[in-house]
């Protein structure tokens, strides 16, 4: 349990961001010790590599082997293979899982957290159906009636965990059962601000997450034209059409218009830029490109057992759009969606974006 008046954190997740998070937290958590208990937890869905598992590697060795080789971690940080066990008495949660694990994994919490735990997601992606869309965050908070704000921005775990220096975006509104001593903006930015992780907090949890999602489906087409040999000027094109769609979907399914998040927040056009660089959506795209193979062998290939977000997100929306009647108003998503899928020729592009403005 952790002491009164101090935060117990929880990181739910251990893949690459996952980990490179969990390691954030703890290096703050052993510095601000009057504001949170000095041990983090991180949820580790087991593996067995050589015949030791991972959860022991990481707390013997301090390392996760699998996911961020090389970074050393800090031995606060204790690797918890069960989940329920992991989130106990803890009053901060961070979710970083691949969002198509997330309902499974709110399944199994489900009854064992209070309604005063508040949480940060750091996920990629939206809960999509036929009939709407609902941010992973609003699920989250629907599923286990906790209040969850969001993190994103233009973060390359890489990157990060070698702690060069990068910036991201908070996202956390209070709740309306906000109560004396309870997290706010702030709590969260002293659990994750680090000298070469900058922190900057706003409300708009719609636009941080919508930015976030939709930059995935845009730089895998950033990947295609990438592997296509295109160029830079190219790739500027997909990614100055790609923000023009990720604000008019905000507005039209969310009713939010706040374009300063797009243009002006890491999590905006920041994480667009590095995303459709070196993210893995723009290396699977550019491979499937250059070599015809599908998303399935390239994943395999060059991910090590993660996914490539985008390709997800862009099935979903397609769907959304088509139940909708609104694939003309986002041509560029759709288009990606066909190219992905549906074996629409890359080389059509050019003539594509001729019929746009």
């Amino acid at each position: 349990m952790s002491t009164p008046n101090r935060f117990k954190v929880t990181v739910v997740g251990s893949g690459n961001w996952g980990t490179t998070t969990a390691k954030i937290v703890a290096e703050n958590v052993a510095i601000h010790t009057n504001v949170f208990d000095p041990e983090v937890r991180m949820w580790v869905f087991e593996e067995v590599l050589d015949g030791e598992k991972l959860s022991e590697i990481i707390n013997t060795r301090h390392e996760n082997i699998k996911y961020l080789p090389g970074v050393k971690l800090p031995s606060n940080l204790i690797a918890v293979p069960d989940l329920v066990s992991a989130v106990e008495g803890s009053q901060l949660l961070v979710f970083n899982v691949p969002h198509q694990f997330l309902s499974r994994i709110c399944k199994q919490l489900k009854g064992h957290i209070s309604s005063k735990v508040r949480a940060i997601s750091c996920l990629k992606g939206l809960e999509v159906d036929d009939q709407g869309v609902r941010l992973l965050s609003d699920y989250i908070t629907g599923e286990l009636g906790i209040h969850c704000g969001v993190l994103s921005g233009a973060n390359l775990a890489p990157e990060v965990a070698l702690e060069k220096y990068s910036e991201t975006t908070i996202a956390y509104p209070l709740p309306e059962n906000h109560y004396p001593g309870d997290a706010t903006g702030e709590t969260w930015q002293m659990l994750f601000h680090r000298p070469y992780f900058h922190v900057r907090v706003v409300n708009d949890i719609a636009g941080v997450s919508i930015a976030g999602a939709l930059k995935n489906v845009v730089a895998l087409a950033a990947g295609f034209v990438e592997g296509k040999g295109w160029g830079e000027n190219a790739k500027a094109a997909i990614m100055r059409r790609g923000i023009i769609e990720m604000i008019k979907f905000c507005k039209i399914f969310f009713n939010k218009n706040e374009i300063e998040t797009f243009t002006q927040e890491s999590a905006g056009i920041a994480d667009l830029i590095t995303t459709c660089a070196a993210g893995r959506n723009v290396r699977v795209g550019s491979e499937m490109a250059r070599s015809g193979r599908s998303v399935e062998e390239v994943e395999a290939e060059l991910l090590n057992g993660q996914s490539a977000q985008g390709m997800v997100t862009a099935k979903e929306i397609h769907s959304l759009l088509e139940n909708k009647g609104l694939l003309d108003e986002f041509p560029l998503l759709e288009i990606t969606y066909q190219m992905a899928f549906n074996g629409y020729d890359i080389d059509n592009l050019p003539a594509f974006f001729e019929k746009i403005r």
